[in-house]
């Protein structure tokens, strides 16, 4: 099982990017799948999950409306757009298979990796000019 992320790098505040995150080894369809990000010095931060459709998203508050999780089951990948980004959304991001969700409440408790069961290398994020 394994998550394999890309797409990040340095952009400027109000800025675009869109991270990748490949999945194998797994039914990756039967599964919600999360982005998560880590700064320096602070806490996992849970940022969205997705697993069938609309009723199945979430998103915490920090990125609501800025930043569009989706997926592609036939090509087992999980996407992250990010609009608008600014310099406090400078870290590493992660995709994450986690342990256990379907309500946004507990995803917004998961702040440590034993939360989640598969996670990738992460691809870093800095929103800088």
């Amino acid at each position: 099982e394994q998550l394999l992320e890309s797409g990040g790098g340095l952009v400027q505040p109000a800025g675009s990017l869109r991270l990748s995150c490949a999945a194998s080894g797994f039914t990756f369809s039967t599964y919600y799948m999360s982005w998560v990000r880590q700064a320096p010095g602070k806490e996992l931060e849970w940022l969205s999950d997705t697993w069938r459709g609309d009723e199945e998203t979430f998103y915490a508050d920090s990125v609501q409306g800025r930043f569009t999780i989706s997926r592609d089951n036939a090509k087992n990948m999980v996407y992250l757009q990010m609009n608008n980004l600014k310099p406090k959304d400078t870290a590493l991001y992660y995709c994450a298979r986690p342990r256990s969700a379907g309500r946004r409440i507990d995803a917004l408790t998961r702040t440590s990796w034993k939360d989640y069961d598969v996670w990738g290398q992460g691809t870093q994020v800095t929103v800088s000019t």
